[in-house]
């Protein structure tokens, strides 16, 4: 009797982790024949388990694998060099290595990626020491997405910049106001600096920075963002943000306006990439637009 209730204590704690936790790489893409990390993010272990103990990753064709790198706690085992098929395995040592419950980590392999643009799926196969997770599932055209879906890569034209702009949106505007925010989650793979930015529906864009001086919140523009690799940066109301000036029309709700972003990488390459942003009514956490109660 002992042991059933230690039993259905532990099958309750297991019930309240989530369902699934897919495994994937970062969002935001990279470049046609570039080196790229493939960062795989484990968030938590498969359903009705305690700790995963492995990860699979099968080789898309048209990736040619560089080098896969090692893990503490983790035993390696990989593909040489050039190939372009296979698969990479990060197994735990031991029950102490092995990533416990809800804990999250990389596993990193490095490749060189093909010439054309496209998507490439990368298979992934999550064991645990109660089963499995298979991450293997490969989207198909008018159906529904799938449940455990393989992890994804966009590989871009040369020319785009490797960026994710996650829920964007431009605060709406109210008869005269001349300017507005936009704000967003950016996360570059690779990382990098947003250095300009710019839309049709305003004369002046610009990145900003809001901070506490002297106890009065001073907003000014900034040359550039940092971008750290892999690490989400948020643009919010009284933060880092994109500030309109001189709009061109009133922003309303429910359409959205076009914002080109301009990153720049690490030797010194620009890119563009643009999204479309929509436009929200103004709420009580987001300041009316304009300047209006800040200082420069």
């Amino acid at each position: 009797m002992k042991h059933l209730s230690l039993s259905l204590l532990g099958a309750l704690l297991l019930a309240s982790l989530p369902a699934h936790s897919h495994v994937t790489l970062p969002k935001g893409g990279a470049n046609v024949s570039t080196s790229y990390d493939a960062a795989f993010r484990v968030g938590h272990a498969c359903e009705g388990a305690q700790a995963t103990t492995a990860i699979r990753v099968q080789l898309p064709a048209g990736f040619r694998l560089q080098e896969a790198l090692p893990k503490a706690g983790w035993k390696l085992s990989a593909p040489p060099a050039g190939s372009q098929s296979g698969e990479v395995v990060w197994t735990a040592e031991s029950a102490d290595t092995a990533l416990r419950g809800k804990a999250a980590a990389e596993f990193v392999l490095r490749g060189t990626l093909p010439d054309k643009p496209g998507t490439l799926y990368f298979p992934v196969r999550q064991v645990c020491d109660v089963g499995e997770a298979a991450w293997t599932q490969i989207p198909e055209a008018g159906q529904p997405a799938p449940k455990q879906p393989a992890a994804k890569l966009d590989v871009l034209p040369a020319n785009v910049a490797a960026i994710d702009a996650g829920d964007p949106w431009a605060r709406a505007t109210v008869p005269g106001q001349s300017g507005s925010g936009i704000f967003m989650t950016l996360q570059a793979p690779l990382g990098g600096s947003l250095v300009a930015v710019k839309t049709p529906a305003a004369g002046i864009a610009e990145v900003h920075e809001m901070k506490m001086e002297d106890n009065v919140m001073r907003m000014r523009p900034i040359a550039k963002l940092d971008l750290p690799a892999r690490q989400p940066v948020q643009l919010t109301p009284g933060g880092f943000h994109i500030m309109l000036m001189q709009l061109k029309q009133p922003l309303t709700a429910g359409q959205s306006i076009p914002l080109t972003l301009t990153v720049e990488d690490a030797k010194g390459q620009r890119r563009e990439r643009t999204v479309d942003v929509p436009v929200r009514a103004a709420t009580a956490t987001a300041p009316a637009g304009g300047h209006a109660g800040h200082q420069h």
